[in-house]
């Protein structure tokens, strides 16, 4: 009988070790199922993102891309804050798997990154000016020195299109690949070297604005745009864009979008989401 007892809690013993084992195997392999995905978010763009790297971003879209992780278990999302032209020379090398910043769709982003269909959020486009510039709409720029715009983007394409629209008022855009952050050019604005910037309203020019006291008033929005995640180009890629498009169609079905920009813009952008 005690030998008996004593095969028993051997085999006893064993099958529990083999649980174990089996329940430990299949945690390693979900481990290895999870794929890390490398988030570049805007730096300095409160309330749409900031907060450098070693700082957890905050802002509308660390918001949603929490969400969207939420929704994907088979991702880990790791966000960090960079500059803006460090977003997409990291995201073109590969660095970044993902990058967000108010992106708008424009040809060379579609030829070089991978864009879901559905919009993370909407952007305003304002006109930036010194309150005595007497410069309220699009037209009020001809013969003004505009801040330089980036070579490709979303004010490139607006710009670019709004003057083969309106061909009898010449304004003069340039493209750049400087980098320089916003808020140095709201300061160059101030201080006179050009006299408007166009941007999206939600990179937080206000706070810059109202925070170092400039003499600078926002336009009446001039056109609103989609925003988008950018995504490095990869036949790995191909599956995590599509999945953060159907996470994007839930969040933006189910309130969850509106309730991100109630939070941080104070309206519901979503209503301009086309």
């Amino acid at each position: 009988m005690p030998s008996f007892k004593s095969t028993s809690r051997r085999t006893f013993c064993l099958a529990v070790a083999g649980v174990a084992f089996a329940l430990a195997s299949a945690g390693i392999a979900h481990a290895q199922d999870v794929r890390t995905i490398k988030i570049a978010t805007a730096a300095e763009s409160k309330p749409l993102s900031w907060g450098a790297i070693g700082v957890e971003p905050q802002g509308y879209e660390p918001d949603v891309l929490k969400a969207i992780n939420a929704k994907l278990p088979q991702y880990k999302f790791e966000m960090e804050g960079a500059a803006d032209i460090a977003q997409e020379t990291g995201l073109a090398t590969g660095k970044y798997d993902i990058a967000t910043g108010g992106y708008y769709r424009a040809p060379a982003r579609e030829k070089q990154f991978l864009i879901p269909e559905s919009p993370i959020g909407a952007s305003l486009i304002k006109i930036y000016s010194r309150k005595d510039s007497g410069i309220n709409e699009m037209k009020d720029l001809v013969g003004k020195k505009i801040v330089p715009v980036t070579a490709g983007g979303g004010i490139y394409k607006f710009a670019t299109q709004w003057q083969e629209q309106n061909p009898d008022h010449q304004i003069e855009i340039t493209a750049s690949s400087a980098g320089i952050p916003y808020p140095d050019r709201l300061k160059e604005v101030q201080n006179g070297k050009y006299d408007a910037l166009v941007l999206p309203s939600n990179l937080g020019e206000q706070t810059v604005i109202d925070n170092q006291k400039l003499d600078i008033k926002a336009s009446e929005p001039v056109a609103i745009n989609n925003t988008f995640v950018l995504i490095h180009r990869s036949e790995e890629n191909k599956t995590l864009s599509e999945d953060i498009d159907k996470a994007l169609k839930e969040l933006k079905a189910d309130g969850t979008l509106a309730k991100f920009s109630q939070k941080w813009f104070g309206e519901d952008i979503t209503t301009y989401m086309k």
